[in-house]
C-alpha cells in the first residue's frame, strides 16, 4: 500500500511540473492576481490530472492488460513505456514556456471560472493522456487482478502529488515574484526534461535486461 501511495505521489508531481500552457497559467495568475488564482489554477489542473489518469487506466484496463499479458510482456511494455518518456522528456527540454506567457484582463475572474478554466484547459491536453499511460506502464501502476479500489488510491494520490507541485509553485511565485524570471524557467523546463529521459533510458535498460519477446 505504501509502495502505491509513494508511485501516485511521484507520478502526480512529476507530470504537473513541464512548464507547459497550465503550469505558465497558474504562475501568470499568481503573479497578476494574486496566490489565490494561482492555487485555484493548480486545483482544476489536478482535478483534470485525476480524471486522465482515471481514462488511462481504464483505456489501458479495456486494451486487455491482464495480468498475465502484462507478466508475459513487462519487457516490451517497460520499453515502449520508457520511449514515450524519452519523446516528452525531449519536447519539454526543447520548450520555451515564456512563449505561453500572455497578458491577462484587468478584471480578473472569479474562483470558479478561473477553476474551470484550468481544469478544461489541462482535459484538452490529449498529450497527457499518453504520458500517464507511458507512466502506469513504467511503474508497473496497471493490473487487471488488481482490485479497482488500489487503482482509486493511486489516482488520489496523484491528484495530491499534483496539487503538492501547484501549491509549490503558486508559494514560491509569490514569495519571488520580485525576483520572477523566465530565464529560470526555460533551465527548469530542461532540468524536467532530462529528468524524463533519464527515466525512460534507465526503463528500456531494466526493459531489455528482462527480455524482450515481441513474438
Amino acid at each position: 500500500m505504501v509502495y502505491i501511495i509513494l508511485k501516485g505521489l511521484f507520478i502526480g508531481f512529476l507530470s504537473s511540473a513541464p512548464m507547459g500552457p497550465v503550469g505558465m497559467l497558474c504562475i501568470q495568475r499568481t503573479l497578476n492576481e494574486g496566490k489565490k488564482h494561482g492555487l485555484f489554477t493548480g486545483v482544476g489542473a489536478a482535478v483534470g490530472d485525476m480524471l486522465i489518469s482515471l481514462l488511462a487506466i481504464v483505456a489501458a484496463l479495456g486494451l486487455g492488460f491482464s495480468t498475465e499479458f502484462i507478466q508475459q510482456h513487462e519487457g516490451p511494455l517497460k520499453v515502449l513505456g520508457s520511449i514515450v518518456l524519452i519523446v516528452f522528456g525531449y519536447i519539454v527540454f526543447k520548450k520555451n514556456p515564456s512563449r505561453n506567457l500572455t497578458k491577462l484582463k484587468e478584471n480578473p475572474m472569479s474562483y470558479s471560472k478561473v477553476f474551470a478554466s484550468s481544469l478544461i484547459l489541462t482535459l484538452s491536453n490529449i498529450a497527457t493522456l499518453f504520458l500517464y499511460i507511458a507512466l502506469f506502464a513504467r511503474f508497473n501502476v496497471i493490473d487487471a487482478d488488481k482490485p479497482f479500489g488500489y487503482d482509486l488510491i493511486t489516482i488520489l494520490f496523484i491528484g495530491i502529488g499534483a496539487m503538492s507541485w501547484w501549491l509549490l509553485v503558486t508559494y514560491l511565485v509569490n514569495k519571488l515574484r520580485v525576483r520572477f524570471n523566465l530565464r529560470g524557467l526555460q533551465i527548469f523546463n530542461k532540468i524536467i526534461g532530462i529528468l524524463l529521459i533519464g527515466l525512460g533510458i534507465a526503463g528500456i535498460i531494466t526493459g531489455t535486461l528482462m527480455g524482450i519477446d515481441f513474438f
